[in-house]
């Protein structure tokens, strides 16, 4: 099976329905929401590290003991012989690497690549200050969302856990284009009971971003 990544998250049919969807919005608010779904959000090296150490330090131990008569010399070699295979092996399978890393390291990383993004794509440069990035993070199996202060300072910080978890059960079901498209009209629902559409407005971001 071929690897699942941003680029292949969707088929050309999904991405064009995701795009009407944030356009169909934009017509009746000054909101601004961007969909953006990414690989991973953090690289964890010290996974691959710590993993690879533990597993080469548990074979290492067991073949010396079994043949090597507990001899640190035969330890040694043992241990630097599998370390990096086993550290190969743990970037090569994503679930293993996952499961190496602590829950709260990824909503860490996770919220701080949505941050990072926010600012990198201009989110924080619309007119009204009324920008929403709907985060999907492929690797580590998390959706966040982040929206900007003037949408803040009048949405209750919650809501957005509403649409975490729609896009969330969309994606475990199978339904994700469905489920993010549903979102994305519960955010026009919200914007535009306070953020109308003004005259003047343009579309100022991307509708749809795949990184």
């Amino acid at each position: 099976m071929a690897k699942l990544t941003a680029n292949t998250f969707f088929t050309e049919e999904e991405r064009k329905r995701i795009e009407e969807a944030v356009k169909a919005v934009e017509k009746s608010t000054s909101g601004e929401i961007v969909p953006m779904v990414v690989d991973a959000s953090y690289e964890y090296p010290r996974a691959e590290i710590l993993g690879a150490g533990f597993f080469s330090l548990a074979s290492a131990v067991f073949l010396t003991w079994l043949f090597g008569g507990e001899s640190i010399w035969v330890f040694l070699p043992l241990f630097f012989l599998f370390y990096f295979p086993f550290k190969l092996m743990i970037r090569q399978f994503p679930a293993l690497r996952r499961r190496l890393i602590h829950p709260a390291e990824i909503d860490v990383e996770v919220e701080e690549k949505a941050l990072v993004s926010f600012l990198e794509r201009g989110l924080h440069r619309t007119r009204d200050e009324t920008g929403i990035l709907i985060l999907i993070s492929l690797f580590e199996h998390r959706v966040f969302v982040l929206a900007d202060r003037g949408i803040n300072a009048i949405v209750p910080a919650d809501t957005w856990d509403e649409i975490v978890h729609t896009v969330t059960e969309g994606i475990r079901s199978g339904r994700t284009c469905e489920a993010l498209c549903a979102a994305i009209g519960r955010c026009g629902e919200l914007l535009e009971q306070h953020f109308p559409v003004r005259t003047g407005d343009t579309d100022e971001l991307p509708n749809l971003i795949l990184d």
